[in-house]
């Protein structure tokens, strides 16, 4: 009886959060090793399922970068990165696609319906819902291109609000078509940012493996639970945010200062941390909240 009633008592503390987030969009997007470990993504998709059956209007983003360059070096190409992006010229970006859409992407919706929800991948093999053009990057002053890397610019809004309506959870890979219909690979975090500020989502939640944002990144126990985004723009100015999880915060900032509502950074090991951090008062992770 005891559990019981200490079950009850969990449903009763979400039972708020619950109403105040039901018909909210919600941006998640899934990396690091979570995707590799089969317990992990299964729990996590489970938390996914159980947000849209509540009234929650999920979006999935995810990448692939471990998948991609194991699959380039069974091709015989050695991955090659500049300022953390991929260079991509035609062969790369022909793997990255296949990678993602006839592997990963197709995993994911089948766990989710096997879940018992329903899903629909979106990209260039099925209805292309991201569109942008491409970048360079700056190196002393000097523009270097990168192949075919872009950015997102725009997106098929109409597209995603009537699948999320209808309760299908859209399941985007980190790829968008320029003007031209060309394909180009973009950064999985930059995409899930850029989604989230052109939907004005409610909240976008980054899920990796790291517990959130560290106040020093060698201790775990330095977890920061909330901070503003004038912190953030301190730690990245003292070096305490640094690396790749810089552009990753930038990206956070840009969609807060958009009109997204919070952010949130979970450690997709932890099983069921999404629900955790969503619907508990102390969550598990790092909100990221406007001045």
């Amino acid at each position: 009886m005891d559990e019981a009633i200490r079950k009850a008592d969990v449903l009763i503390e979400a039972l708020d959060y619950i109403r105040e987030f039901r018909t909210r969009m919600v941006v998640i997007k899934l990396g690091g090793s979570v995707m590799e470990h089969v317990d992990a993504l299964q729990a996590f998709l489970e938390d996914v399922v159980f947000m849209e059956t509540v009234g929650v209007r999920p979006i999935l983003v995810h990448g692939g970068g471990k998948a991609i360059s194991e699959a380039m070096r069974r091709a015989g190409i050695e991955p090659h990165f500049v300022q953390g992006r991929r260079y991509t010229d035609p062969k790369t970006l022909e793997i990255v696609v296949d990678v993602l859409t006839r592997e990963i992407n197709r995993d994911i919706v089948d766990k989710i319906e096997s879940l018992g929800g329903w899903a629909m991948g979106l990209h260039a093999r099925t209805t292309n819902c991201l569109f942008g053009d491409r970048i360079r990057v700056d190196e002393k002053g000097e523009p270097i291109d990168i192949g075919r890397v872009g950015r997102v610019k725009r997106l098929d809004e109409n597209r995603l609000r009537k699948l999320c309506h209808a309760g299908i959870v859209p399941v985007i890979p980190s790829i968008c078509a320029d003007e031209d219909g060309g394909l180009l690979n973009v950064n999985a975090d930059t995409v899930a940012a850029a989604v989230a500020r052109l939907l004005r989502a409610e909240k976008l939640v980054f899920v990796s493996d790291t517990p959130g944002l560290l106040r020093d990144a060698s201790d775990e126990d330095s977890l920061l639970s909330s901070v503003s985004a004038d912190e953030c723009h301190r730690m990245i100015d003292d070096g305490s945010i640094s690396a790749g999880m810089i552009p990753k915060i930038e990206a956070c900032l840009e969609s807060l200062n958009a009109g997204v509502g919070k952010i949130h950074l979970v450690d997709g090991r932890v099983r069921h941390s999404l629900l955790l951090e969503i619907y508990t008062e102390s969550g598990v992770g790092t909100e990221i909240h406007p001045d």
